[in-house]
C-alpha cells in the first residue's frame, strides 16, 4: 500500500460507513498518521476538536498521557472515541510553541456537510465542510435557497472548501457535475486496463454561468481536490481562484 492508504478490517470498514453517513460520536477530528505520530489533517466545523481550537497540521504526542509513538493509526482513533460527554486530554505539538494539553468533553459528532449564507447583497457563500452521503442534496438546497434569497441580482458563488479532508468520491463528483455542463470530472486507473473509470459531467449548472470562486488551503484534501481540479480545468475564463 503507498503511504495514503491503509487496510481496513471488518469493524474499521463498519466505523467509516457510520461515519460518512454524517453522524458519529468523538472529537471531530481527521487525523492521519505521519512519523509515528498522529496529525491533524482537519478539525470538523461545530465539534470539540474545532470548539478546543486544534489546527491543521498540529500533532497529537499523547492521549490521556500516553505516548501515541507506538500506536497504530486505528489503536490511536479507538482511544479517542468513548462515551458521550467523557473527558480525554491530548498532548499536542503545534509548530512555533511548546507541546501543550487539551481537554475536551466527547460528543456526538452531527456533519451538516453544506452551509450557506448571503455576502454582502448579492453573493452567495457556500462552505462544505465534508463530503459524506448528504452533502449533494445539501448543495442544491443550499443553491436554490440562496437564488430565493438573492434573486436575479445574485453575481456568484463562493465554494469554501478550505479544511475539507474529502470523503466520498460520489459526492465529489456529483459537486463538480453541479457546477460543470461538460467534459471529465475525474479518472480513476487500475493496474489492469479494464478497472479504468471515467466520469463526464452532464449538462445542468446550477450556477447559470455565473462566477465561481473557490477557496482552498493546505488542509484541502482528496474529493476536495478532486472538485477544485476539475472546476479549474473546466471554468478557465470564468471562475476565480485563491489559495489561502
Amino acid at each position: 500500500l503507498d503511504p495514503h492508504s491503509n487496510y481496513m478490517n471488518a469493524k474499521s470498514f463498519r466505523d467509516m460507513q457510520v461515519e460518512v453517513q454524517g453522524e458519529f460520536g468523538g472529537l471531530g477530528i481527521e487525523v492521519t498518521q505521519e512519523d509515528g505520530l498522529i496529525k491533524v489533517i482537519s478539525p470538523i466545523d461545530d465539534t470539540p476538536a474545532a470548539r478546543a481550537g486544534l489546527k491543521p497540521n498540529d500533532y497529537i504526542v499523547e492521549i490521556d498521557g500516553k505516548p501515541v509513538l507506538g500506536m497504530s493509526l486505528n489503536e490511536a482513533v479507538e482511544k479517542m472515541r468513548g462515551p458521550i460527554g467523557s473527558e480525554i486530554k491530548l498532548t499536542i505539538r503545534r509548530q512555533g510553541r511548546d507541546p501543550f494539553q487539551v481537554t475536551m468533553k466527547r460528543a456526538v459528532v452531527k456533519i451538516q456537510s453544506v452551509k450557506s449564507q448571503l455576502e454582502g447583497k448579492d453573493i452567495g457563500y457556500i462552505r462544505i465542510t465534508a463530503f459524506n452521503e448528504q452533502t449533494q442534496t445539501g448543495l442544491q438546497k443550499a443553491i436554490e435557497s440562496l437564488k430565493n434569497e438573492i434573486g436575479p441580482g445574485l453575481q456568484g458563488y463562493v465554494i469554501d472548501l478550505r479544511n475539507n479532508p474529502g470523503g466520498l468520491l460520489d459526492q465529489a463528483i456529483s459537486v463538480s457535475d453541479t457546477f460543470l455542463n461538460q467534459g471529465e470530472i475525474v479518472s480513476t486507473r487500475g493496474r489492469r486496463a479494464d478497472d479504468a473509470q471515467r466520469y463526464n459531467a452532464h449538462r445542468g449548472d446550477m450556477a447559470d454561468g455565473k462566477p465561481v470562486v473557490v477557496l482552498i488551503n493546505g488542509g484541502s484534501a482528496s474529493a476536495s481536490e478532486i472538485v477544485a481540479g476539475a472546476l479549474q480545468d473546466h471554468q478557465i475564463g470564468r471562475a476565480s481562484w485563491r489559495e489561502r
